[in-house]
């Protein structure tokens, strides 16, 4: 899927969203707010959030919400190691089937990420 792109698993995952929206409007925005509400300041930072997002992503299988909680735990200040630890503690978890994640998909975010 990273192959695509990361701005362009993005607009998917939006354009999917819209789709959505337009056939369950009360569903979409009741997502739309709780999620936000999830990932405003808090006890925990916005970054802390989106590690632990991404390292359930990793866990999970969810190679949409890997891309997106990469690229929100990067803008908001996490380090390379820092990903790479959440993902590890994933994988811990999740054995092979997060592991394999961790160094494809999340390694090919963090990648385009840096510009490499």
């Amino acid at each position: 899927m990273v192959e695509r792109g990361i701005e362009q698993a993005l607009l998917e995952y939006k354009e999917g969203l819209g789709r959505l929206a337009k056939h369950l409007p009360e569903v979409a925005h009741a997502y739309n707010q709780f999620t936000g509400a999830c990932f405003s300041e808090g006890a925990l930072s916005l970054k802390e959030k989106h590690l632990i997002a991404l390292a359930l992503g990793v866990f999970s299988n969810d190679e949409y919400c890997i891309v997106y909680h990469t690229k929100g735990a990067v803008d908001n200040g996490a380090s390379e190691q820092e990903v790479l630890e959440a993902a590890g503690v994933s994988a811990a978890f999740g054995g092979g089937m997060a592991m394999s994640q961790a160094v494809t998909v999340l390694l090919e975010a963090l990648d385009e990420l840096k510009g490499k």
